[in-house]
């Protein structure tokens, strides 16, 4: 697999502030893992993005920083829009969804980047939102969103045949939205591939943590993906925070310090007749039973462990690699460390560049063991 870490976790609206990133976090943490190169999985708003796909000077610009950083460019996260780090995120990250244009413009701009910036012979893949959030959305919202992957499919297509890059868009399940879980995207793109939609071009981000958060078996999605004639094209190595007893006072005092601001953290709840579901922390606390154990989306480190009686669901993650390992093009799906939460952390205990190098020593040591590299981003 080719393995990266998602500068979402690094503010920046500009190609300045993105060139900063590059050179003062991306570098260094290569150089803190001691590797010869970093895969880095670039986040660009959309207002960058449209002005980048226009300029072929500032990409060679961007290009540039990235060589002299030993950086190695294979994917985008075109979920965020924009304003993925203002004081207050929540239900924004999920604007303008898959029934306004400018969603489809963004990543069509994103993959004209991605297609001048790939290495010589490599794809390139995109993660985006799961069309919306679950409301409002309505059929007739359905039917562009559906048109809009589409026009997407055949816009890519036409790259692929100017360029001879191909882009993949893989569409990522989260809680609470529209396509909530695997299932969801499963059916959803695979009912369509008949109404243009081209499995080629778009297919899945398995999301660990969104995985782990529905209580689903990582090789059951993955065997459901398949079955739907759709590709893994990407996975994004993250964990969600989980606690087997939220209804002691020691595990609601550690859930309530992970309450924040900034950023969504949807909580499922395990019960005997399926599973509650609360849109945030703080809701979770206040309404749900706690007869059964929680899993929250909170992005936890990687090879981080909280305080008992927390736990994370980094095995879950370790399984899901597994079980993509073994799908025919397992070594070809891009393996993206995505912990965007450092800066919200109760205690992150560790400066960013040392935390996110210790991420990807333990992704090295702990997934790819079990999913060979289809090239070598990392040495």
């Amino acid at each position: 697999m080719l393995l990266s870490y998602c500068t979402n976790v690094h503010p920046a609206e500009d190609l300045e502030g993105v060139i900063r990133q590059m050179r003062d976090y991306a570098g260094s943490i290569r150089r803190a893992a001691g590797l010869e190169a970093l895969g880095v999985g670039l986040w660009l708003p959309a207002g960058l993005a449209r002005h980048l796909a226009a300029s072929a000077d500032d990409r060679a610009a961007l290009r540039a920083v990235l060589e002299a950083e030993g950086l190695v460019l294979h994917t985008l996260n075109a979920f965020p829009y924009g304003g993925f780090h203002d004081d207050v995120v929540k239900h924004a990250v999920y604007r303008p969804t898959w029934a306004d244009r400018a969603r489809l413009d963004y990543t069509l701009d994103c993959a004209a980047i991605l297609a001048d910036l790939l290495p010589a012979g490599a794809d390139g893949s995109i993660s985006t939102l799961p069309l919306a959030w679950r409301h409002p959305w309505t059929e007739q919202d359905d039917d562009v969103a559906t048109a809009a992957f589409a026009e997407l499919s055949t816009r890519l297509e036409q790259l692929r045949q100017s360029t001879g890059r191909t882009i993949r868009v893989a569409v990522e399940p989260e809680p609470g939205c529209v396509l909530d879980t695997i299932s969801d995207v499963a059916g959803w793109l695979g009912d369509r591939l008949s109404r243009g939609i081209d499995p080629n071009y778009v297919g899945v981000c398995v999301d660990a943590c969104h995985l782990a958060v529905s209580f689903a078996d990582p090789a059951a999605a993955i065997a459901e993906i398949d079955a739907a004639g759709l590709r893994v094209v990407k996975v994004q190595a993250s964990a969600a925070l989980h606690v087997d007893d939220p209804s002691v006072p020691a595990a609601r005092s550690a859930l309530a310090g992970f309450v924040e601001p900034r950023y969504l953290h949807q909580v499922r709840e395990l019960s005997a007749d399926g599973v509650r579901s609360a849109d945030d922390l703080d809701a979770a606390l206040a309404e749900l039973p706690g007869q059964g154990p929680w899993r929250v989306h909170f992005h936890i480190p990687l090879h981080h462990r909280p305080a008992v009686p927390l736990d994370t669901t980094v095995e879950d993650l370790r399984q899901t690699v597994a079980e993509v390992a073994r799908l025919p093009y397992g070594p070809e799906v891009h393996l993206d460390v995505e912990t965007y939460t450092w800066s919200v952390l109760p205690d992150a205990g560790v400066g960013l560049i040392d935390g996110i190098a210790a991420e990807l020593d333990w992704a090295r040591r702990h997934l790819l063991r079990a999913a060979p590299a289809a090239s070598a981003p990392l040495s």
